[in-house]
Parts: C-alpha cells; structure tokens; sequence
C-alpha cells in the first residue's frame, strides 16, 4: 500500500474518532430557542416545575427571560447544546444599554446577558421588584 494512501486512511480514521467523541459529548452547534414551545422546555429542564406565565425570548434566540405565576423569574441563556437558567434573586440587576436589555444576575459564574426584546422596560421594572 503506498504511503500517501495510508496517511490520508490514517488521517479520515483520525477525523472520524474525533467527530464520535464530540457526538458522544454532545458537542455541536450553540443552542437557540426558535418558539414559545422551545422556550417552556428549556425552562422546565432548567428549573423542575417551572410553569411560565409571561415569556420574552430574544430575537436571535440565544436567551429568554420568563415569569411565573409566583413572581419568579427565570433567566436562560445558551450554554454551547444546552440552555444554562437561573431563577433571578434579590442581587440580579438589569438595565437598557443600546436599546438592549442587560441582566445581570449577581452570580459571577453566570454572568451578564444581553437580550434584545420588545419591550425592554417592563422588563426593568420586574426585575427591580424582586423582593
């Protein structure tokens, strides 16, 4: 077999058990809620029994906030395959930068997160309420 040959077969095996370890850690492409279906599911895997009553999703459907009929609010944001969430406390803050919403959860491994919506300000307004 002519060594150019066994290189490039080498090199697509390579490839291939590469491609099965990223599969199999469910590595792939950034995850985006596309509806208001998407959005409840991510949401009741973030939070167990979470039952959204009020939903603003992002327009490029990297995050969402929701609300619930106990006050709470959820943040989601993408997490690489995964929608990371977070019930937002006392220490979160938001505010409009850009004609964008900033929330910033007060955690520092969660971190900020910008979500362009409609209505931004209503959103301020909920989540300075948090009490």
């Amino acid at each position: 077999m002519p060594p150019a040959l066994l290189q490039f077969l080498g090199s697509l095996a390579a490839i291939l058990v590469l491609a099965a370890i990223a599969w199999g850690l469910k590595l792939g492409p950034e995850r985006k809620l596309a509806n208001e279906e998407d959005t409840r599911a991510a949401a009741a895997e973030a939070v167990d029994g979470f039952v959204a009553t009020d939903i603003a999703r992002a327009r490029d459907g990297r995050a969402a906030l929701l609300a619930d009929h106990g006050g709470r609010i959820l943040l989601l944001r993408s997490h690489g395959t995964h929608m990371a969430g977070r019930v937002l406390t006392r220490e979160a803050s938001a505010q409009i930068t850009d004609g964008a919403l900033l929330v910033d959860t007060g955690e520092r491994r969660y971190g900020a997160v910008r979500l362009e919506l409609d209505d931004p300000q209503a959103w301020v307004k909920r989540i300075e309420a948090i009490g």
